[in-house]
């Protein structure tokens, strides 16, 4: 079942206080556990603890694809108003197969469609299992580190780094991140994300 997990406001921030949009799935969206343990949601909780005048907020869908997010980031933008967008896309297309030449495209129009409406962008990037296959396993991986370098942007290889390896920080069907994963998962995401909230 797709869930759309929207975290924050119900629209821009206020005055002076500037948006962090995550566009992702279920890894982003609290899968499994509350909303308020999920990784976007530490994040807002800390921009307030660090008294950053930043919001964050969630339109990750379970099961979305790049090609879904796509769709799905006009009425996002509409609503949120966002200075930065996370993207944290790409896992479902994996799984699925979907060409990596296509998860490009797909990033791509994201970002300029995001950049179009005034946001600047950071990608997340994930791994699928090797039983994909070699040639297409590092065709995919690559495929982020692609559009970073075509748009010039912020890139966290992958967001379950140092999660993915860890069984025991890893749910029962081995591909969603426990609650105790999620503040690894920020602390993967801040050393990229810090620096564009101060420019």
């Amino acid at each position: 079942m797709a869930a759309v997990l929207l975290l924050g406001l119900a629209g821009p921030g206020l005055a002076g206080e500037r948006t962090v949009l995550v566009l992702g799935d279920s890894l982003s969206a609290a899968y499994g556990m509350d909303r308020d343990q999920g990784w976007v949601a530490l994040l807002d909780q800390r921009l307030a603890e660090e008294d950053l005048p930043w919001r964050a907020a969630n339109a990750s869908t379970s099961g979305d694809t790049t090609r879904n997010g796509l769709s799905r980031l006009p009425q996002a933008l509409e609503r949120h108003e966002p200075d930065i967008v996370v993207v944290a896309l790409g896992g479902n297309d994996g799984l699925r197969g979907v060409s990596p030449g296509e998860i490009e495209r797909n990033l791509g129009r994201i970002v300029e469609t995001a950049r179009d409406a005034g946001a600047r962008v950071l990608i997340a990037g994930v791994r699928i299992p090797p039983n994909y296959g070699q040639a297409y396993t590092e065709r995919f991986t690559q495929s982020f580190a692609n559009v970073a370098t075509e748009y010039d942007l912020a890139l966290v290889p992958r967001i379950l780094d140092g999660v993915a390896e860890d069984p025991g920080l890893m749910q029962s069907d081995g591909i969603h991140p426990t609650a105790d994963a999620q503040p690894l998962i920020l602390d993967t995401i801040w050393p990229e994300l810090r620096p564009m909230l101060a420019e």
